[in-house]
């Protein structure tokens, strides 16, 4: 048996790890990356293989249109199959995908408050992905379920579906809280 000075882990008087990191994914968006390699595919297969005999621009403009359209659906929602979000003691991190791109960083000086979000669906935000509404904010939604609100020192909010948000957000009013104070962990 070990000895918890602190509380068990998970527990109110826990302590709290130097850096939180947090993940939220879609499985779905793997299906509409297969509609975009389809149409990158059926590109190629007319470039490659084409027997049109009407001429060479209705073919050209079918091979760029099915590449180019298969390779911003392929590419667009790669993007966005998952988030990753970190916290240390100077800022918030928020990647998409697996490149990491795009990417976010927010020192925690500009963050001004945390709050829980238990429902965020991307019909809020008009689609998944990385999104502005005037009214709203800015956010990277990829999937429906629970997320994480920032109240910005600009007037704006950030909000981001990730799982485990309730952690996250007492996690960054422990740490501004702790600014606040002077002390740091």
């Amino acid at each position: 048996m070990r000895d918890h000075p602190h509380g068990e882990p998970g527990a109110a008087d826990a302590p709290h790890p130097e850096v939180w990191h947090g993940r939220a994914s879609n499985r779905v968006q793997w299906l509409l990356a297969s509609g975009g390699a389809a149409c990158l595919a059926l590109g190629i297969e007319l470039a490659v293989d084409s027997t049109w005999t009407s001429g060479v621009a209705p073919l050209v403009m079918s091979v760029v249109g099915c590449i180019a359209a298969g390779l911003l659906v392929l590419f667009g929602t790669l993007a966005f199959v998952h988030v990753a979000v970190k916290v240390d003691k100077d800022c918030l991190e928020v990647r998409c995908g697996h490149m990491g791109l795009p990417r976010r960083r927010i020192p925690l000086s500009h963050i001004i408050g945390a709050e829980f979000a238990p429902r965020v669906t991307p019909r809020q935000w008009g689609g998944w992905g990385y999104r502005w509404r005037p009214e709203q904010g800015t956010a990277v939604v990829v999937r429906r379920g629970e997320g994480l609100v920032l109240r910005l020192g600009d007037g704006h909010t950030f909000t981001i579906t990730v799982d485990n948000a309730e952690a996250a957000v007492r996690d960054i009013r422990r740490r501004l809280k702790a600014a606040a104070s002077g002390t740091t962990r």
